[in-house]
């Protein structure tokens, strides 16, 4: 299902998405198209784009592409959502130390939904963090990984 949705392939147009959604929540899913996790979120993210088409615009991101992102957001594990609202990174409570993506799948489509609801009705009241409406159950438990400390 990831040749349904659009695809971020250069730093450039992920600089350009982030400064260009507008009003919008900006989801990016860090991954590889081959992957059989990320073709898993891949197929809830292309089921549910049309029914969020209001409050989100999401795209695919290639980690081996955009080397400097998947830097910044220090993603070793694939698929990791990151979001954005105006230009602002927006964070998310999932009960895990890390709160800037979202790492791992989500269970149902409706998990998804529920989050970017969050996220744009939050970002709207001016917040830069929310609270995850999701399940703990739900959400992929995963160990950080700290390098060159």
């Amino acid at each position: 299902m990831s040749f349904l949705l659009p695809k971020l392939s250069s730093k450039k147009e992920v600089d350009q998405a982030i400064k260009s959604t507008a009003e919008k929540v900006l989801v990016l899913r860090f991954g590889r198209d081959e992957d059989p996790v990320c073709l898993q979120l891949d197929d809830i993210l292309s089921k549910t784009s049309s029914d969020l088409s209001k409050m989100a615009t999401i795209y695919l991101v290639d980690v081996d592409q955009t080397p400097v992102y998947t830097h910044y957001f220090d993603i070793s594990y694939i698929p990791s959502t990151v979001f954005f609202f105006n230009g602002q990174h927006m964070k998310v409570d999932y009960g895990s130390p890390d709160h800037t993506k979202f790492v791992g799948s989500f269970k149902t489509k409706q998990d998804f939904i529920d989050l970017i609801e969050v996220i744009y009705r939050g970002a709207m009241r001016g917040k830069l963090i929310v609270q995850s409406p999701i399940d703990p159950k739900n959400i992929p438990k995963y160990d950080l990984l700290y390098q060159d400390i």
